[in-house]
């Protein structure tokens, strides 16, 4: 892509709001081992959002605690006293244990130390979705009462048996009851999926990399791979606009365009792709119970220059789909908000079991900065939007601190528990080498997401 095709004020809004969610996940995480390391009074050096080597942008003494920001956006730490950390502090380890170090706590408080920083992420991601659901709502769009079913946006569902107007039913066997449960479920079967098609049931069987041909496509395209089929209604139009002149009039429902079918958005969309700006068309337009041929001139943006609807409350005023806002009083939003939480770490856990799998090819779609930027909105800040995501965050940085990796807190709670367990503590060396091993991994990986945001590696 050229670098003048770029929308840079939409690559700096989504930028800010990808820094600011993990700036507050980032900290509070910390804060997580912070607080329980000063619960068991151990001494916290160094308090750092961002990472530091060499200077930083920002810092303050109070107490016993360094406060500061890094310069390097890469995440953030604590440093306790007397631990085994990335900041690879091998002198303090040479000197006797002093009772508040790290090193000199019982097991159990260190695991509770160790666990700090996911169970605050877990917290922060219930009460983020239990907010969202005081405030905005849960909103839905009932499967089955898509009356066109589904636009499929991309080639790659003709090549697997989809054709625009499927109303899902099932996958792998389980019934579809929301809309928007849809591709989140497509991007995780393993077998098949039932589709209604002029209301007869038939089942596609789905390929086992499936997820790699869908992470490659969508890799080359903005379009959403799939949305619900709606009517291309005229709610709006300008009356200097040439189609206006020309006849076009508010509630019309265009039909075709030069022979072309264009009853549906996405039909209407990819006929108008074929179109050059200056070009004479012909409508054919449902006014009432009549169709109406209008002619007119395509300006030099290709619009034809009209409005039609695109919310979701204006598509359920229609009949075109149930559309449901429900929202909770603030003692009915905790559990609903830790039932959503769960279900989002169900399925991020089924991603990731399909990443592990080289045979799906879901490796393809590991993503970095990027791909992490991408999630939020470009056009305006949503806060709806921003702090959904910022929960989804919550939940995937939880789960992949537990990993056991060392270097994670997963890696320092495995050596814990074997300690518990066995009743023998690793050795200082081990700890250092398995810190050394973790950083590498981590860096390799980190390379490899971002790598494959920008050049496709994974390919």
């Amino acid at each position: 892509m050229s670098l003048l095709a770029i929308d840079w004020s939409s690559v700096g809004l989504k930028a800010a709001q990808l820094l600011l969610s993990l700036s507050i996940l980032v900290i509070l995480h910390e804060f997580g081992h912070y607080i329980t390391a000063k619960w068991f009074k151990c001494r916290v050096e160094k308090f750092y959002l961002f990472f530091d080597p060499y200077f930083s942008i920002f810092k303050k003494k109070i107490g016993e605690t360094e406060y500061g920001i890094g310069w390097l956006p890469l995440g953030g730490y604590v440093k306790i006293a007397g631990m085994i950390d990335e900041s690879m502090d091998k002198d303090q380890l040479k000197q006797p244990a002093q009772p508040w170090e790290f090193r000199s706590k019982p097991a159990w408080q260190r695991l509770i130390i160790m666990i700090g920083g996911v169970t605050v992420n877990i917290l922060l991601a219930f009460a983020i979705y239990a907010m969202i659901l005081m405030v905005w709502g849960e909103k839905n769009i009932k499967a089955s009462s898509l009356k066109y079913g589904i636009a499929f946006n991309d080639p790659i569902f003709n090549e697997l048996g989809f054709k625009s107007g499927d109303k899902i039913l099932a996958i792998d066997g389980k019934p579809v009851e929301e809309y928007t449960d849809i591709l989140k479920k497509l991007l995780i079967v393993d077998k098949e999926v039932t589709i209604e098609r002029d209301h007869q049931q038939q089942t596609l069987s789905m390929p086992v990399d499936l997820i790699g041909k869908l992470v490659e496509k969508r890799k080359k395209s903005e379009m959403p791979l799939i949305s619900p089929r709606v009517p291309v209604i005229v709610l709006g139009i300008s009356d200097t606009a040439n189609a206006f002149k020309a006849g076009l009039r508010i509630g019309d429902v265009i039909q075709q365009i030069d022979g072309v079918p264009t009853a549906f958005r996405d039909q209407y969309e990819k006929a108008m792709e074929q179109k050059k700006k200056g070009a004479t068309i012909q409508l054919i337009v449902q006014r009432n119970d009549s169709n109406v041929a209008i002619q007119t001139v395509l300006p030099a943006d290709k619009m034809i220059g009209f409005g039609s609807p695109n919310m979701p409350e204006q598509f359920d005023s229609l009949g075109i789909y149930q559309y449901t806002v429900k929202k909770y009083g603030f003692f009915a939003a905790i559990p609903a908000g830790i039932k959503r939480a769960g279900n989002e770490l169900s399925f991020y856990i089924d991603q990731f079991k399909k990443i592990l799998s080289p045979e799906t090819g879901a490796y393809k779609g590991v993503g970095g900065f990027k791909a992490m930027g991408s999630v939020f909105s470009g056009n305006g800040w949503d806060w709806e939007h921003f702090w959904t995501i910022t929960a989804f965050f919550s939940i995937v940085l939880a789960f992949m601190n537990l990993l056991p990796i060392p270097a994670l807190d997963g890696g320092h709670v495995l050596f814990t528990l074997i300690e518990m367990i066995t009743g023998r503590k690793p050795s200082e060396k081990f700890l250092e080498y398995a810190q050394i091993v973790g950083m590498v991994l981590l860096l390799g990986l980190m390379l490899y997401a971002n790598g494959n945001d920008w050049f496709g590696w994974g390919k």
